[in-house]
């Protein structure tokens, strides 16, 4: 199913009301310091009213079976408001990384209640060095003798990992790195919050001592699953980024217009002017890059990998200069805890880090051009 250019203006409008609404500045600084690090009131509001964890997720497993344009509008919009819930980490790691495994019993048991918003859901693959390359896995996953697994191991940078109902982890077996299921309230699961720059996205350090588990897929095809997952993921955090880097211009513009000095607006000046040009310049492209990589992949052509790199590493290029450069055009204000800029600074660099920095995402992109 695809939605038509009004369509889309249409979900953009409602969704960005429903966040102005639900999750202005005020409401993501009291979740900053509480925990669950969202609230479930407005999860519950986004799923049932918005129906937003299902937009992507086939109808045969009770989604709305819309593609990735559609979800990146819905991402721009959550990355422009930095909403703090666990979309990210349901939506595009965990149902993108059931579907991605191709095991449609697991698929049919666990997608509508994420489709619902009725299940949240993480994905876990980094551990202490911070990679998402499966091949660095150190966590084990044996036979427990009566017919399912157990699986031991630390897992750090769990997105939502404290919250999440039902976390997917990526674990070692003699057939390589592989996919398994396991409960929140599992035996021997124990997650502690983990404090990182960005406190509008929530993390976990997990440890898992012979947890019960279930096989997702088949054994030993974690690496083609987390390849899959990781261009789709990419996609959907360049959304993102793309979205915060548009509100860092936004406010920056706003603010150049109503700041006097020397009876002129600051946006008169020269130096400012040539600030927020760049800015723009930065932003439509991470906006060109990030919805050309999601068209790519609804139409499922062979250049959507090579696409889905680009523009991770283009929307995290443009939403550091634009968080940056919001930060110098706002001064000393832009500087103290009270403003919002350092929060899009924050989030701007997690991003960029999240799935293993510049390093790792260029190294992806030759891997993905055959270099």
């Amino acid at each position: 199913m695809t939605a038509d250019e009004s369509e889309l203006r249409e979900l953009r409008a409602a969704v960005r009301e429903f966040l102005e609404a639900k999750s202005p500045e005020e409401a993501v600084r009291k979740l900053m310091e509480s925990e669950p690090r969202f609230d479930p009131a407005v999860w519950s509001q986004a799923a049932d009213q918005l129906r937003l964890p299902g937009l992507a997720i086939p109808e045969e497993y009770g989604g709305d079976g819309f593609g990735r344009v559609e979800l990146g509008v819905v991402l721009e919009e959550m990355g422009r408001a930095l909403f703090c819930a666990p979309f990210f980490a349901t939506v595009l790691l965990a149902a993108q990384a059931l579907l991605a495994s191709g095991d449609k019993e697991a698929c049919a048991r666990l997608l509508p209640g994420i489709a619902a918003g009725r299940t949240t859901a993480t994905l876990a693959v980094a551990e202490d060095h911070g990679s998402w390359d499966p091949a660095m896995v150190s966590a084990r996953a044996v036979p427990d003798g009566d017919a399912g697994w157990t699986v031991r191991g630390r897992k750090c940078f769990v997105i939502d990992g404290t919250t999440a109902d039902l976390i997917l982890v990526v674990a070692r077996t003699v057939a390589g790195p592989t996919l398994f299921a396991v409960e929140r309230d599992a035996a021997g699961l124990a997650a502690e919050p983990m404090e990182t720059l960005d406190a509008t996205r929530a993390m976990a350090r997990l440890t898992l001592d012979a947890v019960p588990a279930t096989l997702v897929g088949a054994e030993g095809a974690g690496g083609r699953i987390m390849a899959k997952v990781l261009d789709i993921a990419s996609v959907g955090l360049a959304a993102e980024q793309a979205g915060g880097a548009r509100r860092c211009l936004e406010t920056s513009a706003e603010y150049a217009r109503a700041r006097h000095q020397f009876g002129r607006p600051i946006g008169s000046f020269q130096a400012v002017k040539h600030k927020c040009a760049d800015m723009l310049v930065q932003v439509e492209l991470a906006e060109a890059a990030s919805r050309e990589a999601a068209r790519l992949a609804d139409e499922g052509s062979p250049d959507f990998p090579v696409a889905a790199t680009v523009a991770h590493a283009c929307c995290s290029r443009a939403y550091m200069i634009a968080a940056m450069e919001n930060i110098q055009v706002h001064g000393g204000i832009g500087f103290t805890w009270e403003h919002p800029a350092h929060l899009y600074f924050r989030r701007a660099k997690s991003s960029q880090l999240l799935f293993g920095g510049p390093a790792v995402y260029h190294e992806r992109l030759l891997d993905r051009l055959g270099i």
